[in-house]
């Protein structure tokens, strides 16, 4: 699954937390020190200057009381001249209080002393004056420096990355079949180019050029196999058919030429199943669609000359039958290397092939394997060390690799000593139609 975004993507929210944060922290502090300003300096300011003039006052009964522009004292030396206060101040009890009124924000700070009650009434409309002129405006101006110098900076960031973020758009776009070098070349990225940048582009630009090398050497390869093996082998057939028509052949020859002809024949599965899996997609196989009891019952001939003198059954139960859109070829390849692998390590019993609604099985009775041998049975050139006949131990090897590139699920099950279960499934398998041509190519 394609995660979303990209390294831009990550740098972009990189900056974003980072200016969430910063905008947080100036704001916070600009706040905490409007805070501080109140609750800790003009409330200490306050509660000093009414200790001062109780200072005053006891050392002069007619002191003045504090009257500036931001602050007005009033003096009640008893209850009866707390009626002549001012309205909002008559009911205020000791402490600070803020009180709103008429277009003003005011901080009282009410005090006793034995010469009476001592209001001060302090104006706090300057001080949120001072405290936006010089928090909040210098803290505007910070966040807009802030906020243009990590623009630019992302800017200049993604840029910088642009080589790379090409690169990967062209790895990820890129064919191997059909590479474009030109591509990769450090001359064609946008943006500046570093010595980084530079020094990955070169290096992909070398790795695609040997993935190019290795497909043409893919296709040179499978070409000329399939050519240069399979002539050989058709000749051996030949010779093999025309010494198996000699009637002066001995027993002892005949037989030798059935193995010869046998041998032929696992040697041409062999090097087709080869060819197949070295091919990186395509097989070069054409795909129809086709009968698997049909191409079941083919390989199941196929393979019986490898029972003769056996006390072997070979057995085929249609369960059900359904059509298949592949390589006959490939398939082929599957179920025969299935059979020639049961057949080997059967000496008696039964064999038996199962075609089912969406599945092949093979099951015989022979050796079986071991669960530790079964863990090791789909490595290549394995066979188990008390196997003495048959094989090459490649086949279930082939077998599975097949299976797993054309989405065929492979389950073997074993008992040793009882045989050995060989299950295909065909998730892409459709129900054959009674009455119709192969796969209802047909009419009814």
């Amino acid at each position: 699954m394609r995660r979303p975004g990209g390294i831009r993507r990550k740098i972009w929210v990189v900056f974003v937390l980072q200016l969430a944060a910063i905008s947080f922290a100036t704001v916070v502090g600009v706040y905490g020190a409007a805070t501080v300003l109140e609750d800790l300096l003009i409330k200490q300011a306050l509660k000093d200057e009414a200790s001062h003039y109780f200072r005053r006052l006891a050392l002069n009964p007619r002191a003045e009381l504090p009257d500036t522009y931001n602050l007005h004292g009033y003096l009640a030396a008893d209850e009866a001249a707390r009626a002549h206060l001012p309205q909002e101040l008559r009911g205020l009890g000791l402490g600070y209080h803020h009180v709103r009124q008429g277009g003003r924000d005011d901080l009282i700070y009410v005090s006793q002393d034995a010469q009476g009650w001592l209001f001060l009434v302090f104006n706090q409309e300057q001080v949120h004056k001072l405290a936006f002129l010089f928090g909040f405006v210098p803290l505007t101006v910070v966040l807009l420096i802030i906020y243009l110098t990590t623009w630019l900076t992302y800017r200049a960031s993604r840029r910088a990355l642009s080589p790379v973020v090409a690169l990967a758009n062209v790895v990820r776009d890129w064919d191997p079949k059909r590479p474009d070098l030109e591509a990769l070349d450090s001359a064609n990225l946008p943006g500046d180019a570093d010595h980084d940048a530079e020094v990955l582009s070169r290096a992909l630009h070398g790795f695609a050029t040997r993935i190019e090398e290795f497909v043409d050497r893919e296709r040179n390869f499978t070409r000329d196999a399939s050519h240069e093996l399979r002539s050989p082998l058709t000749v051996i057939k030949v010779a093999a058919d025309v010494l198996e028509e000699e009637e002066q052949l001995s027993p002892f020859a005949r037989r030798s030429v059935g193995r010869i002809r046998l041998a032929t024949r696992d040697m041409e599965a062999l090097i087709e199943a080869f060819l197949i899996l070295a091919r990186e997609a395509d097989t070069g196989l054409p795909e129809e669609d086709f009968l698997i009891g049909e191409l079941v019952a083919d390989e199941l001939e196929q393979v019986r000359p490898l029972l003769e003198n056996k006390p072997v059954q070979l057995e085929l139960r249609r369960q059900g039958d359904f059509c298949l859109h592949a390589s006959p070829r490939v398939l082929s390849v599957v179920v025969g290397n299935l059979l020639r692998n049961a057949c080997h390590y059967t000496e008696r019993g039964r064999v038996v092939v199962t075609v089912g609604g969406d599945f092949v099985q093979v099951e015989d009775t022979g050796v079986g394997m071991s669960d530790d041998e079964l863990a090791q049975v789909f490595e290549p050139f394995y066979r188990a060390q008390r196997s003495q006949r048959g094989g090459h131990g490649v086949g279930l090897t082939i077998v599975k690799r097949l299976s797993d590139r054309f989405g065929w699920p492979l389950q073997i099950h074993s008992v040793l000593g009882e045989g050995t279960v060989a299950s295909i499934q065909f998730p892409s398998a459709t129900a054959a139609r009674a009455g119709a041509l192969p796969c209802g190519d047909g009419t009814d």
